[in-house]
């Protein structure tokens, strides 16, 4: 060969074994999760055939890590989190230390450190959200009260378990791993130094991001939106979300998982959130396979016959320890069992967190490399038994609405914290769906109902053009233009009544009609005065974007060409008219 492939080959077939292990998975109705990591076995050193090189599959694993975190971050809605705040919060805190503290009993057990249990604790206590969503999408679940208490639930999981990847670094010595000075300097200081130090860090960087963080990404997201440049705007989203983690990685000695989540955060208040989602899904999919794929490779499938009662133990927390105790908390805060049930379900495996966390235990030599395999294990094995808890749980609501008298008894039990949590749920989407409206604009349908003009550009085009339009609005007897005033913008009104004044002469103009262009065009004063005579709202073009769209597009100038020079004559008329002299008789014709 004439040059080094190992990248290439790692990729290509990481992709091609996850693409028919995830298709193998689905056929068998199984998530494809478990078919990515069955193809990261595959390749892995622990079996025959080709192996893949594992330092390698790590570093691509990294920036699936980041991806996947800048998702989480991009989708957390603290709205969402504060409307199920009263069963998610102490419910997801207390699951978490219960498990975990049974994960610490049974590590002991099997001869552990306290450190190697704390892992193996928190990585089998938190849930795939990921995994999570698919199920519920499946099952059209997503917007239910229930389904929305269980993603919260896991939300304040995931929040959580960033707290333990920030944790877990410097309290490594402590806890019987690796000494980390070359992280916060835990090798020179004592461990309160080292925790202060730590949190003085986190701080720094958290304070950073959200001070600076939202008066300058989604400005930047903008200008690049902007441009009408697709593959610009996503390279601009790559750049911030793997340029915050590396940058927060090395001036703040964070991990990259923390800088990418509160990159995807900050970027979550952008009106351009859904896009920059959507134009970085592709690569966030692509990456979190390889995450998957580098994470299989260390699964040593031979533990599932040489600890098969340590296999088990790990498999009934996840599936069944979990998930009483979902249910037992669920029911002692008085809520309904159906809840109870659906986040029983919904905690019954184990995910990415995991895999993060299980991670950073083995590189800090807090966890064995038979823990990361005990993980993987559980997680492969309950991951393909979570449609069945599932359907489990569904039968068991079934089996109680055919006995009226029990399930009449369980559903009163609850009501009314339910009903508090119902009424939480609809003003949360009332609030949302009213600041979603304050940032509307138009969609690029809409824009073309409203102003037939902009009929010719294709969807993307008027999805750019909306970004550069401005809002404004005027109430009844506000003067908006002025005659003789600088040129400054044009208005396209989206309701509402406006008059224009040329003289004495007064002319109408409503929804879907636009003014203020000709002066833009002529270079001259404003010739009319303009003023709203009813409740107004506008969309404003300044006067770069505008001309700059007269240039890239000919028609649009054409048609508002003609209408300038028509716009003209009528006014040169109306002022000739104005200036005739009155004779008394009839004009002549």
């Amino acid at each position: 060969m004439p040059h080094d492939i190992t990248l290439i080959a790692t990729i290509t077939v990481g992709f091609v074994l996850a693409c028919v292990f995830g298709l193998a998975a689905t056929r068998l109705r199984l998530p494809p999760l478990v078919g990515y990591l069955l193809a990261g076995v595959a390749v892995g050193p622990w079996t025959p055939g080709f192996v893949a090189d594992s330092e390698l599959a790590a570093q691509l694993a990294e920036i699936g890590v980041i991806l996947l975190m800048f998702g989480v971050g991009l989708h957390f809605s603290l709205a969402d989190l504060m409307a199920v705040r009263r069963l998610a919060i102490p419910g997801a805190v207390g699951q978490i230390l219960l498990a975990t503290a049974i994960g610490i009993g049974m590590a002991m057990l099997w001869g552990w450190s306290f450190g190697a249990g704390l892992v193996l604790g928190l990585s089998l206590s938190v849930a795939s959200t990921v995994v999570l969503l698919k199920a519920l999408e499946e099952r059209n679940c997503v917007a239910t009260p229930n389904g929305r208490v269980a993603i919260g639930w896991l939300i304040v999981e995931d929040l959580a378990m960033v707290l333990a990847l920030v944790l877990l670094p410097a309290l490594a010595e402590v806890l019987g791993g690796r000494a980390v000075a070359d992280a916060h300097g835990g090798a020179e200081h004592g461990l309160l130094v080292t925790l202060l130090i730590t949190f003085a860090k986190v701080s720094a960087f958290v304070a950073t991001v959200l001070l600076v963080g939202p008066r300058v990404l989604p400005w930047v997201l903008r200008r690049v939106a902007r441009t009408g440049s697709r593959e610009l705007f996503t390279l601009c989203v790559l750049a911030v979300a793997l340029g915050i983690a590396l940058g927060s990685a090395k001036l703040f000695g964070v991990s990259f998982a923390l800088g990418a989540f509160f990159a995807g955060m900050v970027l979550n208040e952008s009106d351009l959130s859904h896009k920059a989602a959507a134009n970085s899904l592709p690569l966030q999919d692509a990456f979190a396979v390889l995450f998957f794929v580098s994470v299989g490779m260390l699964f040593d499938p031979t533990i599932l016959l040489r600890e098969p009662a340590k296999v088990l133990s790990v498999l009934l927390l996840i599936v069944v320890g979990k998930s009483l105790v979902a249910l037992g908390i669920v029911l002692l805060l008085r809520f309904p069992l159906s809840t109870g049930l659906m986040v029983s379900a919904s905690l019954a495996q184990i995910g990415e967190f995991s895999f993060i966390l299980a991670g950073i235990g083995l590189a800090y030599g807090l966890l064995p490399q038979e823990g990361l395999s005990l993980i993987l294990a559980g997680a492969i094995l309950s991951i393909t038994l979570n449609p069945l808890v599932f359907s489990l749980s569904e039968r068991a609501c079934e089996w109680l609405r055919a006995r009226p008298t029990s399930h009449r008894r369980l559903t009163d039990f609850g009501r009314e914290n339910f009903a508090a949590l119902q009424e939480e749920l609809d003003t949360a989407r009332i609030k949302a769906e009213q600041k979603a409206a304050q940032h509307k604009k138009f969609t690029p349908e809409e824009l073309v109902k409203r102003f037939p003009l902009f009929t010719g550009l294709t969807p993307e085009q008027r999805e750019v053009l909306i970004l550069h339009f401005e809002r404004a609005s005027a109430q009844p007897g506000d003067r908006i233009i002025r005659a003789g005033d600088k040129a400054d913008a044009v208005y396209f009104i989206s309701s509402g009544e406006v008059e224009v004044a040329v003289g004495k002469k007064r002319i109408k103009l409503r929804a879907g009609d636009f003014f203020g262009e000709m002066a833009l065009i002529t270079g001259q004063p404003r010739t009319a005065d303009v003023t709203a005579i009813d409740y107004s709202k506008f969309l404003t073009l300044d006067q770069r974007d505008f001309r700059d769209y007269l240039r890239r597009f000919p028609e649009i100038r054409e048609q508002i060409s003609a209408l300038v020079t028509e716009r003209e004559e009528m006014n040169r008329h109306l002022m000739e008219d104005e200036a005739a002299p009155e004779t008394g008789g009839e004009r002549p014709a």
